[in-house]
């Protein structure tokens, strides 16, 4: 698992140390070559003193507290007698006037030569001491780098644990959440960069309560409906028992059988809300004929328009082609239909009508039946509302299934009354494509 302090602390000090190891490079170079020139520059000005007053040595100096690596001097004359060394031995030959830079004894040697009255001067000093002194000296100059370096690996682990503490905190405040606390964490004092992911947090919070909440009441009103069937049904099997006429038995069996019926239906219809619910499956829309799949709705429930003496039929069919999901519109159109055979009278009529328009495919169902009152139109969609005709079986979830599947699809329901008088149900749905033929 990756840790964005650790991320932060390894690259702000890695950062850090290269920079310092950088600088302490740069540091080294200028301070070394400034040393050489200091050097160069001591090495003339003695060259020039050793013209000026000569050479005096003191034979009775302790050989030990000689530093031949210090400066070293030597004169010639003109015919290159050796005249004074401040070396045991022979010292580097004589070079140009100037200052000179010459490999003597496997050692690099800073030489300046200088001729003047009849002698050649000749001070110089080997690298190697060079190194020795200047790494005294460097050593006190990195200090206060390395002190600096230290302190701001410091300070900057300091700053990344406070600056990750609204992480912390708000990691807490999630950890200690449960269904029934869902509200928004607070945002005051936070970090511009995290009260955007706080933000964003508590709209996840609130669709998730919005969402349990749904749940909780989908799931009382549906142990509420299914309470009164099955209590029926419960009691039709127990006068059952006790019926001995055979006419009575026949009847009490077929209202067992509706109630049987009544519950399997709203078992259904619970099962189909739940699965159109959000994020309970994957919605893979295709290609299809809309037309065709109204003709299909009517033509399967045909024969039961026809047991109600029910005109069902289709007024317009264009060919429309349109991209959806082919089981939750086929659910749709079910229970369009269904709905509308349910409060239809007998004698009545449903049309069914589909055609594009406008770039959108329109879909509408009307009935002759008692319609819908205009106060009723948006609280019809609520789940398990029913119309006050509690006469006729449903689940009220009818619509509640329609206008899933049309939000779904991006659509709308609209409710308004029939030319004819009864219940004319509207969807638009965005999208629609003219088939080369007209359907048959």
């Amino acid at each position: 698992m990756k840790s964005i302090r650790r991320q932060l602390l390894l690259w702000q000090i890695s950062a850090l140390l290269l920079t310092g190891l950088i600088v302490s490079l740069i540091t080294y170079s200028m301070a070394w070559n400034a040393f050489n020139r200091l050097r160069d520059d001591t090495l003339e000005q003695i060259a020039f003193s050793v013209l000026r007053h000569g050479v005096e040595t003191d034979d009775n100096s302790d050989p030990d507290e000689k530093d031949p690596g210090q400066f070293m001097s030597q004169i010639w004359n003109e015919d290159g007698t050796l005249q004074y060394s401040s070396l045991d031995s022979v010292g580097p030959p004589p070079q140009k006037n100037g200052l000179n830079v010459v490999e003597w004894q496997n050692d690099e040697w800073h030489l300046y030569t200088l001729r003047n009255s009849g002698l050649i001067i000749q001070v110089g000093n080997p690298s190697s001491h060079r190194q020795k002194m200047f790494t005294k000296i460097i050593q006190w100059m990195l200090l206060p780098l390395s002190i600096l370096v230290a302190g701001l690996g410091s300070l900057i682990w300091t700053a990344v644990g406070r600056a990750l503490t609204p992480l912390k905190q708000v990691q807490r405040e999630i950890g200690q959440r449960d269904a029934p606390s869902l509200h928004a964490l607070d945002t005051g004092g936070l970090p511009d960069e995290v009260a955007p992911l706080v933000g964003a947090l508590n709209d996840l919070l609130g669709r998730l309560d919005m969402a349990l909440t749904s749940q909780r009441r989908f799931i009382a009103d549906a142990a509420h409906e299914l309470r009164t069937p099955l209590t029926a049904i419960k009691l039709r099997s127990q006068l059952m028992r006790q019926c001995t006429d055979p006419a009575e038995w026949a009847e009490s069996l077929n209202q067992l059988e509706s109630g049987v019926e009544r519950a399997s239906h709203l078992v259904d219809q619970m099962l189909r809300m739940a699965r159109l619910e959000p994020g309970m499956q994957p919605q893979t829309f295709a290609d299809l004929r809309l037309d065709e799949l109204a003709k299909k709705v009517v033509a399967e429930f045909s024969a039961q328009a026809e047991a109600k003496n029910i005109d069902l039929g289709i007024t317009r069919c264009e060919a429309v082609l349109f991209r959806g999901h082919h089981d939750n519109l086929l659910v749709m159109l079910n229970n369009l239909v269904d709905n509308a055979l349910r409060y239809t009278p007998a004698g009545g009529r449903v049309d069914v009508a589909v055609w594009p328009e406008d770039g959108q495919t329109v879909l509408t169902v009307a009935d002759t039946g008692p319609g819908i009152s205009a106060a009723e139109r948006e609280r019809v969609f609520d789940r398990f509302y029913r119309l006050a005709q509690a006469d006729i079986p449903g689940s009220g979830l009818g619509l509640a299934i329609v206008r899933q599947v049309a939000e779904a699809h991006g659509g709308q329901v609209m409710l308004s009354d029939a030319p004819g008088g009864g219940l004319l149900v509207t969807i638009r749905l965005p999208g629609a494509d003219l088939e080369p033929t007209p359907a048959r």
